[in-house]
């Protein structure tokens, strides 16, 4: 990765781990509200497992 690109991904780091946090919360709620008695750890391990595969998915799209 060039200089630049690494100084502008910095810049936005913060950014960035917020609107992931952020989705994460989202689908947090939603396991709240669809499975009131859930195990919330479980869930919290499924969500990142599943945004990990998201990831994947869009590095092989986007990256071939």
């Amino acid at each position: 990765m060039a200089i630049i690109e690494q100084m502008e991904l910095v810049r936005h780091r913060n950014d960035i781990i917020c609107d992931v946090k952020c989705l994460f919360e989202k689908y947090r709620a939603i396991f709240s509200l669809d499975m009131p008695e859930h195990d919330k750890n479980a869930a919290d391990k499924l969500i990142v497992a599943e945004f990990h595969n998201a990831l994947k998915h869009i590095e092989k799209e986007l990256l071939g």
